[in-house]
């Protein structure tokens, strides 16, 4: 049976998730575009920061009318949850892109694309999850592959890190890759972390 308000809810909510959840996918496609064209294309880490940027504009949004809104129409500590997972989703893909120029990567591991790829997809499937999000229902698809996709990133990302210990690359290149690697892998994790939200969200309102 749906829930009965006498009070209004806001559902301005979900039109700033659908906001973060394209935020997503355009920094994430940056950053995709950054591995394949890294150090050539000069101008794509400011576009990423400009989405970060944009990012935490939304955050701030939602936070704010959190803060000041009597009745929301999903539970307060989701809405902030949500939020600052997808916050973190474009902090994570703007910190890889800054790497690459912090550490003067020369040119970008294959292992690194396949992680962009991971990225892009799971983002993908969560700013699609996102503009479903008030209906409440059929969302288990997204969470589903957004699953298997981090999964796929563990298991790129393990593979990567051992290639970098089997063939007797520079230690300090070791380093800056394992960086880099990290903090793709959490750009991921922040992406299932977002959608068990998700999952979450759908469980209380069904």
């Amino acid at each position: 049976m749906a829930r009965f308000s006498l009070l209004p809810r806001d559902r301005t909510f979900f039109d700033l998730f659908i906001e973060a959840g394209q935020n997503t996918v355009h920094a994430a496609r940056l950053l995709d575009r950054m591995m394949l064209q890294w150090p050539e294309e000069g101008g794509l880490p400011r576009e990423i920061l400009k989405a970060e940027q944009e990012g935490d504009r939304i955050t701030h949004d939602i936070i704010k009318r959190l803060n000041t809104t009597f009745v929301t129409p999903i539970d307060r500590e989701d809405i902030y949850g949500l939020a600052t997972q997808m916050d973190d989703i474009v902090d994570f893909t703007e910190e890889a892109a800054d790497f690459l120029g912090l550490y003067q990567i020369e040119a970008p591991m294959e292992q690194a694309g396949a992680l962009t790829k991971v990225l892009v997809a799971a983002c993908e499937q969560l700013a699609e999850g996102l503009e479903h999000l008030r209906d409440f229902k059929d969302l288990d698809r997204y969470w589903i592959e957004i699953h298997r996709l981090e999964n796929e990133g563990d298991r790129i990302s393990r593979d990567a890190v051992a290639s970098l210990f089997s063939n007797g690359i520079d230690p300090m290149v070791v380093i800056r890759w394992k960086d880099i690697f990290a903090v793709l892998e959490n750009a991921i994790d922040a992406t299932e972390t977002a959608a068990q939200i998700l999952e979450g969200i759908v469980i209380k309102n069904s």
